[in-house]
């Protein structure tokens, strides 16, 4: 029988990985370099996860230009689409983004480096739609790592308050109240402090995340300070 055809979009929202601009609560700790270097290959691993994963369309969706940190598609795989972020604040921005799609869609940040094909596969496989209208993947720190849609509607992301304690309650509420079936997916922890990138750095031994922030730390141990990431084509740092 022939293989059906992904149905899925999935979206990576992310902001342009720059010194002074991106994860800003790492950088006492690492610098402003070593925390955009940090944010560079969270963004790297994220991007691979997603070309690794079957979809219709794979879309990034980015406040910024694109750089070195982005991942060729595997040979014969399409590439990434680009898309500039919309204005107004996140829940507006998350809104615009699924605004793109005319069919389901699930949408992930560049915060979780630990992620890989296998938990995206309850929005990717082949009847993911069949049992549930949503996904939700809650985040340790109370926000959500992914949104799914089966029917992408903007408005049930609109007003919702971004970046507290209670948004990813108040946004599974949004989607139960909508009459969906919801599909929790497991909690992840984001990189946003210096202990969320020790622990999930631990916890992807394996990820380009996990190298830079080990080069960092020797980096940093030795006394000299980091002015950039590692150069692309160091061996083991580049993908997953």
């Amino acid at each position: 029988m022939p293989v059906p055809e992904p149905t899925t979009t999935l979206l990576v929202i992310a902001k342009e990985p720059r010194a002074g601009r991106a994860k800003t609560r790492l950088a006492p700790a690492f610098t402003p370099h070593g925390a955009a270097a940090l944010a560079a290959a969270a963004l790297t691993d994220t991007l691979c996860a997603v070309l690794a994963a079957p979809a219709r369309r794979r879309v990034l969706v980015l406040d910024g230009s694109p750089g070195p940190w982005l991942p060729e598609p595997a040979e014969g795989g399409a590439p990434l689409e680009i898309v500039p972020q919309a204005d107004g604040g996140l829940d507006e921005r998350l809104a615009a983004a699924f605004a793109l799609c005319d069919g389901p869609a699930l949408l992930v940040g560049m915060d979780t480096p630990q992620l890989t094909p296998a938990l995206l596969e309850p929005a990717t496989r082949p009847d993911a739609w069949r049992h549930h209208d949503a996904c939700f993947g809650p985040a340790a720190d109370g926000g959500f790592w992914a949104l799914g849609l089966a029917a992408p509607d903007p408005a049930l992301l609109r007003g919702v308050p971004m970046s507290t304690a209670t948004t990813g309650a108040v946004q599974r509420s949004r989607l139960l109240d909508a009459g969906l079936r919801v599909c929790d997916l497991p909690q992840l922890r984001d990189v946003d402090e210096p202990d969320d990138a020790e622990a999930v750095a631990a916890e992807a031994p394996d990820s380009l995340f996990a190298a830079e922030h080990a080069r960092l730390r020797r980096l940093l141990g030795s006394g000299h300070a980091p002015t950039g990431p590692a150069a692309p084509g160091t061996p083991g740092v580049r993908g997953r």
